[in-house]
């Protein structure tokens, strides 16, 4: 073959290829419209205030597993906070205060330190909603959970009814 027909048939081959790997890439092997990768969330939240061992704590550990079952039931968004410092009342107050700043649909304690700081802070917002697990007093704006086997469930419900009102 003459040198024209090869540098033709090698054009050719290069075209063939990039339309094929084109092809490959534009199909991706999807039929149809794309899944979106990330969980998309709605305008709800519900946010949880812990310890300083956050939410793998043994107490908080089936709280944020019942938060992250009703996101996925809900698709609000779920979030945690840790008090650093003293285990006081006067200092998990701020923190409480940070959620409701943040327009936490639903703020969750564990704890008598923290259910007492949301329950001081619930008395001055009543726009806001709280859930105290352990000990605390029942209010228009708080509920509170006593831990059981059931707490899972029971926190899952409480932030599905929060982010659907």
């Amino acid at each position: 073959m003459r040198r024209k027909s090869w540098i033709a048939v090698g054009a050719g081959a290069v075209v063939l290829t990039g339309g094929l790997v084109a092809a490959i890439m534009l199909s991706n092997g999807e039929d149809g419209a794309r899944k979106p990768r990330a969980r998309q969330y709605t305008d709800h939240s519900a946010c949880l205030l812990t310890d300083g061992r956050g939410a793998a704590g043994a107490d908080t550990a089936p709280v944020w597993a019942g938060m992250e079952d009703a996101s996925s039931a809900t698709h609000a968004k779920v979030t945690s906070l840790s008090v650093f410092g003293p285990d006081t009342v006067a200092n998990a107050v701020p923190y409480v205060n940070t959620l409701v700043q943040r327009r936490c649909d639903i703020v969750l304690t564990v704890g008598r330190t923290r259910g007492a700081a949301a329950e001081e802070v619930a008395a001055r917002t009543p726009e806001a909603r709280f859930v105290v697990v352990g000990e605390g007093k029942q209010d228009r704006n708080v509920t509170v959970i006593q831990p059981s086997r059931d707490i899972r469930s029971a926190v899952a419900k409480a932030v599905e009814d929060a982010v659907n009102k």
